[in-house]
């Protein structure tokens, strides 16, 4: 998927949930592992989780894929891998 799809996708799932202080950081120039960090928080451990979870299916939706997700038991901090974009969850 294309990346700008994949980071639009992304920030909308967040929107969606009503995430706050949604960040994009461009680390193209600064690793070859990914190309974008997504920060954003929210307001309970139940709110991360369902932002996980939102931005998962949305991505599924779109055709992304999803390469692996941590923290989603606890919500305080929940990582979600997606291969070029990765998304943090506090």
């Amino acid at each position: 998927m294309d990346i700008r799809k994949l980071q639009k996708t992304v920030v909308a799932a967040l929107e969606d949930i009503k995430a706050k202080d949604i960040e994009v950081i461009d680390t193209s120039k600064l690793t070859s592992l990914f190309d974008r960090i997504v920060i954003a928080s929210g307001d309970s451990n139940r709110q991360t989780r369902a932002l996980a979870r939102n931005v998962q299916d949305k991505v599924k939706e779109a055709g992304g894929q999803v390469v692996g997700v941590e923290g989603e038991e606890a919500g305080e901090w929940v990582l979600v891998d997606l291969g070029d974009i990765i998304v943090h969850l506090m």
